[in-house]
Parts: structure tokens; sequence; C-alpha cells
């Protein structure tokens, strides 16, 4: 499920990301899509490839990744994000819920850390927009 009012668009600084054409309301599950999981060996290989900007770490203890699909793995990193994403390791699904209220036209972030308070460095330089 991918609330319709989601699309995808290229950014200025960030490649492509995700945005509202509507007003979203706080604690709104926005997304919920399944996921490729990814043994350790294949997180391994995964990690070597162009894919590894697109991993999340999986499982208690986040010794797989998976692929999300939908437009999880397209939600662009923020130190404040205004969603957090949730994952079900039984049904094998990501979902995105808004944190605050979005406004029509912006941007929704994660926080690729996991936690949305983690401000430990990410493997890139973080973009402002």
């Amino acid at each position: 499920m991918i609330k319709p009012y989601l699309y995808i668009e290229k950014t200025k600084k960030k490649g492509r990301g995700v945005f509202t054409k509507e007003r979203i309301p706080a604690g709104t599950r926005i997304e919920t899509s399944p996921v490729i999981v990814l043994s350790y060996d294949d997180t391994a290989k995964a990690d070597k490839t162009k894919l590894h900007n697109y991993l999340f770490l999986w499982g208690v203890r986040e010794t797989r990744s998976c692929v999300a699909l939908g437009f999880c793995s397209i939600y662009n990193h923020s130190y404040d994000p205004n969603c957090e994403y949730e994952m079900d390791f039984d049904a094998e699904t990501m979902s995105i819920i808004t944190r605050r209220e979005i406004k029509k036209g912006e941007e929704l972030s994660i926080n690729y850390n996991g936690e949305v308070d983690n401000t430990s460095p990410v493997w890139f330089d973080v973009k402002r927009q």
C-alpha cells in the first residue's frame, strides 16, 4: 500500500526523493511495502554494488539486509526526519509513518540510522535541501 498522493521527483542536491501532493496528518502510515530479505552472504555481495545505498539492515541482530520495494528505498535521509520507518520481520514488510504534519509539496524523509534521533554519521556527505 502506497498512498496515492505520494510521488517521486528529482531534487537539486539529493537525487530522487518522495514528495506529497496533499497535506498529511502526523501519525499517518503512508506506505507499507514488501521487502526482499538478503542472507548474510548476499548482503556482503550487494554491499559491493550500487545497491549498497538502497539496503536496510534486517533482523533483530541486523545480520542480514533487505531491499525494500515500493518507494521505501527512495526516501532521502535527514537527521530531523518528518517520517520514521517500521519493520515487520515476520511479515517481511517495511512501513513509513509520518512523525508530524507534512505540507503539500514537502519532501518526506527518514533517518537512515534507524532511530529518528540517532545523529551518528552516515556513509555519505549529508546535503541540506
